[in-house]
């Protein structure tokens, strides 16, 4: 195929994920993977965006004793108990609702996280690692088991 023939397309697909816990490690992969197929995009790069700032997008190994290390880690890292200026609601103003609830652990762990995974896209496929996997990570207990699911935008670009 000549590089002119091929079409430059664009698609965007909305995830919605109910976690039970925090921290929860979600392998996200197959839905994933439907939507690059869903999109027809042959070659490009495939973008997977948390929504939320207490939530985190990481490619890792769905190992189970190794997903218990990182949730050790994490509590190492940004303990929940710890002292955060942010969950002192007697000072703080910003950014405040009703419900507010004293999560500045789950914002220290996603900073260390992050927020989004860029994966290349070959031959309609991931070229994924043999033990790789996408996950959305939850890290705020008090999210987990709402009622209103949280979010993760998955964008595919590239030829067809």
């Amino acid at each position: 195929m000549r590089v002119s023939d091929s079409v430059m397309k664009s698609c965007s697909f909305t995830l919605n994920i109910t976690p039970q816990a925090a921290p929860e490690f979600i392998d996200i992969t197959p839905q994933v993977q439907k939507y690059v197929e869903e999109s027809g995009v042959m070659s490009g790069i495939l973008t997977v965006f948390s929504r939320h700032t207490t939530a985190a997008i990481v490619i890792q190994e769905n190992e189970p004793l190794l997903l218990e290390d990182f949730k050790s880690f994490m509590n190492l890292i940004a303990p929940k108990d710890g002292d955060y200026r942010h969950n002192d609601f007697n000072i703080r103003t910003v950014h405040m609702h009703e419900d507010e609830c004293p999560n500045g652990h789950s914002h220290c762990r996603q900073l260390l996280l992050g927020s989004s995974e860029s994966i290349p896209l070959i031959g309609g496929e991931m070229p994924l690692g043999e033990w790789q996997r996408i996950f959305f990570v939850e890290l705020d207990e008090d999210k987990a088991n709402q009622i209103d699911a949280r979010q993760v935008i998955v964008q595919v670009v590239g030829q067809t």
